[in-house]
């Protein structure tokens, strides 16, 4: 029998195998097998941009290991494989670890980080975060920048034949790093909050005029703005990084030199890419699958191919929408699950308010559909509701104390 294969093992992926031992718990009888590039341990990505504040490593994140996973859930798990093409017509995956046949292909992949190209003989060391392993990386970046100062002060010390005492290494170790942040969205204000309360000093690049414009109502932007100021990032809109280079001066050795669009210049430690995230859909797009933003799917899940299936990060829902959050993942994933078990089960997607994570000022969205036209409308201190032509509420925002009353602007939602 050919088993049930699934491309990727991030939060769709691995809840897709979840909820199918739930209803087929006999691997003998339906047999998985998961396919990623990564190592597949089990993680919950939402924790990469509050880990930094809490003091987490990127072990610490990983809640349960790829091995066990796999020994839990009785799946065969293809770590470290690349896929390489997709052969709908034959069923079967062409590897890096050879070939594998299929009865149901799930896509599963997720998505990727926006690039944009950008001058300077530093580019290549700006960063994006959207896994476990670009956590890691930017994690051990910031690391190595804090050892730095150590090094150098027991290097001074031993060739003036003295030591540095251990009070001195800490002060030294725990000294503010300058980190820039390119873009504002919901990405960009989670990782400024987290890493100015870690300590850091953080700056903001966006070519906005007020962060998370694309999700807040003007007035709960402003709110967040001033929140995050107070806390100690600092803004420059209306702009973009052009080039990132290495620093000249001999003082700034191993540091950045960042020049943005509008002539001024930044020093960075570190350079963190908050653009935004694009559906991957490459190995979609050269099996034939009918692609927009995302991989195109019924209500189903079912893609344009016969027996594969697609959600999460790199799915484009009927409705037309994209839904990178955690809880449309699982709503989708749990439909999928009973559809892949032989009772074909449409998914519905229940209100799902965001929260964002910015303790500065806690945030709560729920945004109105895809295309509705309307206009945000303060209804109180800290509530706002989107307001269609009709006179409906298709979505509300709420900061701070409100955000503990989602479930009474729920009510409210003409869905």
């Amino acid at each position: 029998m050919q088993p049930i294969v699934v491309i990727g093992t991030g939060l769709a992926g691995w809840s897709v195998v979840r909820e199918l031992r739930k209803r087929a718990p006999d691997p003998a009888a339906m047999p998985i097998t998961l396919v990623t590039h990564g190592s597949g341990d089990f993680y919950a990505k939402p924790s990469l941009s509050n880990a930094f504040a809490q003091g987490k490593t990127p072990t610490q994140l990983v809640s349960t290991p790829a091995e066990k996973m796999a020994t839990t859930q009785q799946v065969q798990l293809l770590a470290h494989t690349r896929v390489l093409r997709i052969d709908t017509t034959a069923q079967q995956l062409h590897t890096s670890a050879g070939v594998l046949g299929y009865r149901q292909l799930v896509l599963a992949s997720g998505a990727q980080p926006i690039r944009v190209p950008l001058q300077g003989d530093a580019a290549a060391q700006v960063l994006p975060v959207n896994s476990l392993e670009d956590f890691a990386l930017f994690h051990q970046q910031l690391v190595e920048f804090q050892k730095e100062p150590e090094n150098e002060a027991k290097a001074s010390a031993n060739a003036h034949g003295c030591c540095v005492s251990s009070s001195e290494n800490n002060s030294k170790l725990s000294a503010k790093k300058q980190i820039v942040i390119m873009g504002a969205g919901l990405i960009g204000c989670e990782f400024a909050n987290d890493l100015v309360q870690a300590g850091h000093r953080v700056s903001v690049v966006d070519p906005g005029t007020r962060p998370l414009a694309a999700l807040l109502p003007e007035e709960a932007s402003r709110q967040l703005q001033i929140a995050l100021s107070a806390a100690g990032v600092q803004w420059h809109w209306g702009c973009t990084v052009q080039a990132v280079n290495h620093a000249q001066s001999s003082t700034d050795a191993g540091r950045l030199a960042l020049q943005l669009s509008n002539g001024s210049q930044l020093p960075a430690d570190v350079v963190l890419s908050a653009i935004g995230l694009r559906a991957d859909i490459g190995l979609a797009q050269a099996a034939g699958l009918r692609c927009e933003r995302g991989i195109c799917v019924d209500t189903l899940l079912q893609t344009s191919a016969a027996h594969v299936y697609a959600l999460g990060d790199a799915a484009q829902y009927a409705h037309g929408a994209t839904l990178p959050y955690v809880m449309p993942i699982m709503a989708a994933a749990k439909a999928l699950a009973a559809t892949l078990a032989g009772q074909p089960t449409p998914v519905v997607f229940p209100v799902m308010p965001v929260g964002i994570k910015t303790p500065a000022l806690p945030l709560v969205v729920a945004p109105p559909p895809l295309g509705t036209l309307g206009q945000w409308q303060q209804a109180e201190a800290g509530i706002w509701r989107f307001v269609d032509a009709q006179g409906q509420v298709r979505g509300f925002a709420l900061a701070g104390p409100s955000t503990a009353r989602r479930a009474e602007q729920i009510k409210m939602l003409q869905i």
